[in-house]
């Protein structure tokens, strides 16, 4: 049923000016209702170079000559219209005539939804139909997270699982929902973080190239069907993150690039518009319209979607003047920052934090308190990925066993800055493309090595301060490279030692939630220990984790990453009494080889590590134990 359609008031205009419009996608786009008794649909865009502005698309054959001429609002550059009998699912575009006289066909950048590519235009989306069941979790989530569990499973949903039957199709987002319910359940995930879902045009860009900032891919299916998706993975326990990519824009010509026949979008100096890493356009963060196009962008996914976070793409590439370019224009203070991209991401921050959710930077750089409050002088993300420790555990564990003990430092230094953020640690999808192999496949050794330093790297991994993210297919050591246009190996779970990985990553997930030692002081330096970590020539690396000022338990891992065995290693406990072996990544029951303690050892009272007491204990080459007591 249509209810009467909203034109653009002078208070949005005012609020859409001064970069200040929290909802502009209710103002502009296209949205269908009644006008006067009359059944149609209301167009607003923003082109304020523009000569004129019409619409053109299925409701007048696509003809030039038949376009219906959207009328300017005063020097607002917003231009407005309402076509009787527009009806929801017809496609357009907006036919905008530039400075210049030329002509540019340009699909909506306010559209919620887009026609499925390859096609190019936007649609008009009738109102939702779905109604949300996820109350509870929706009261119950909260935006700060920093003393929870949390442990996220990285999907791209078109490769995640096919059908045999239709190799080349992906699932839809309701079987995509009842397959990773399920499995992710079985895991033990706190969330599911999917790749980007605003539209894109090239498929292999993974979302990261977005033409439609407002409307979720139809490559799944329509949009309530994606608001069933959050909907149910709510129900079932599961929070949803969702990939966002606010750092630049494809030049595909339909789209954002020179929107109203010059740059309005991105960044009007040609030598600070152009992203030399991707061939794509920066945001002019300085531009009030701007600014409230990509807030509303994000409070738009996290209000009609129910997304719990956004995990924000290339923040690094928004932070410095001078990213990937040999020439810059610095800032009014002669740096190399950006002071409105900084300016706009403490505001975009701050507007998530105010809907109860949160925000995950990918951030590379040393840039400071990305993760910490803005009332802090920080930029407000809740989170930042720990690239680092990534990078150097990665390298280390590259190597063969016998040259890690020169590389000792690549797993100690993480610990020096542990606490300077509120850190993910993430083995992404970053870390499993463009030649770089799979995490199985950056192990050193043969297949037996691989898998036991997998198992080891991520019992290591569940141990080290910092929230958790794994990339899927690495729950099982996928062997391949990841590749968007097929699903992933799942045949290896029928090869006991790979299904043992992944039985080894439900349990880690299992004790992750149960021990709060292991995540409620994440952010506090007083949660964490090292018991020894200069035994270099060992590979050998103890620590422990608790909650300080609680008379509660303590849990230690050892980790070794040497090719070699080690039978009666004597280890420091900073307490006296039983420890119980609660997880072992050498048992059998992961594909290990069976070496360990007897499911437990009593200290004796010596002096080791600085400790009165310690552990005499065994433990497998390339494999990891945790004792608590």
């Amino acid at each position: 049923m249509a209810s009467e359609v909203r034109f653009v008031s002078e208070f949005d205009l005012y609020l859409f000016g001064i970069g200040q419009h929290r909802r502009p996608w209710e103002a502009l786009g296209s949205h269908w209702g009644r006008h006067d008794r009359i059944t149609g649909t209301h167009f607003a865009t923003w082109a304020p170079r523009a000569r004129a502005v019409a619409v053109i698309g299925d409701m007048n054959g696509w003809v030039p000559e038949e376009a219906y001429h959207l009328k300017p609002l005063g020097e607002s550059g917003v231009w407005e219209g309402f076509i009787a009998g527009a009806s929801p699912g017809q496609r357009y575009k907006y036919r905008i005539v530039g400075p210049d006289g030329a002509v540019h066909e340009k699909a909506d950048p306010y559209a919620t939804q887009s026609a499925e590519p390859p096609s190019s235009g936007s649609v008009i989306a009738p109102p939702s139909r779905h109604v949300f069941e996820d109350s509870a979790w929706m009261e119950a989530r909260g935006h700060w997270l920093g003393d929870k569990p949390v442990s996220i499973y990285e999907v791209h949903l078109g490769s995640l699982r096919r059908d045999p039957r239709h190799p080349d199709e992906p699932l839809s987002y309701a079987k995509l929902a009842e397959f990773l319910i399920d499995y992710v359940g079985e895991l033990g995930f706190t969330h599911v973080e999917v790749m980007p879902i605003t539209e894109h045009p090239f498929y292999g860009s993974w979302g990261y190239q977005t033409t439609s900032y407002y409307a979720a891919t139809m490559r799944y299916g329509l949009p309530d069907e994606l608001r069933a998706f959050v909907d149910r993975l709510h129900q079932a326990g599961i929070g949803v993150i969702c990939d966002w990519a606010p750092a630049h824009f494809p030049r595909d010509p339909y789209a954002l690039a020179d929107f109203d026949g010059q740059a309005l979008y991105e960044k009007s100096d040609p030598r600070m518009a152009s992203h030399a890493d991707w061939g794509t356009l920066v945001f002019d963060y300085a531009r009030p319209q701007v600014r409230s196009f990509l807030i509303g962008s994000a409070l738009y996914l996290i209000e009609q979607f129910h997304f719990d976070a956004l995990r924000v793409d290339a923040v690094a590439s928004m932070l410095y003047l001078d990213y990937s370019r040999s020439e810059y224009v610095p800032n009014p203070l002669g740096g190399r920052e950006d002071l409105d991209a900084i300016a706009f991401l403490k505001e975009m921050n701050e507007a998530v934090h105010e809907l109860g959710a949160t925000t995950i930077a990918e951030e590379s750089t040393a840039f400071p308190k990305v993760a910490r409050p803005t009332y802090e002088g920080g930029l407000g993300f809740g989170f930042k990925w720990n690239m680092g420790w990534m990078h150097d555990t990665l390298a280390y564990l590259s190597r063969d066993a016998a040259y890690r003990s020169w590389h000792h430092d690549e797993i100690t230094f993480g610990l020096y800055y542990a606490f300077s953020e509120n850190f993910v640690l993430p083995l992404s999808h970053d870390e499993s493309v463009h030649g770089k192999g799979s995490v199985y496949t950056k192990m050193a050794g043969d297949k037996w090595t691989k898998l036991a330093t997998v198992r080891a790297l991520y019992a290591w991994m569940w141990a080290h301060p910092g929230k958790k993210l794994l990339f899927m297919g690495d729950e099982f050591a996928q062997v391949a490279e990841w590749s968007h246009e097929r699903s992933l190996d799942w045949h290896l779970l029928e090869d006991p030692a790979h299904d043992g990985v992944r039985r080894l990553v439900a349990d880690l997930n299992r004790l992750y939630r149960s021990y709060p030692e292991l995540h409620t002081a994440d952010l506090d330096p007083r949660g964490f220990g090292w018991i020894r970590a200069a035994d270099r020539d060992r590979n050998l690396f103890v620590t422990m984790r608790r909650v300080p000022g609680v008379d509660s338990g303590t849990l230690v891992c050892v980790a070794n990453f040497s090719g070699m065995e080690w039978r009666d290693i004597p280890i420091g406990v900073p307490k006296a009494g039983t420890w119980i072996e609660i997880l072992n990544t050498d048992s059998r029951h992961y594909g290990g080889s069976g070496v360990g303690n007897m499911g437990e050892k009593v200290s004796e009272p010596q002096e080791c590590d600085g400790y009165p007491n310690r552990l005499v204990i065994s433990i497998a080459a390339n494999s990891a134990i945790w004792f608590f007591a």
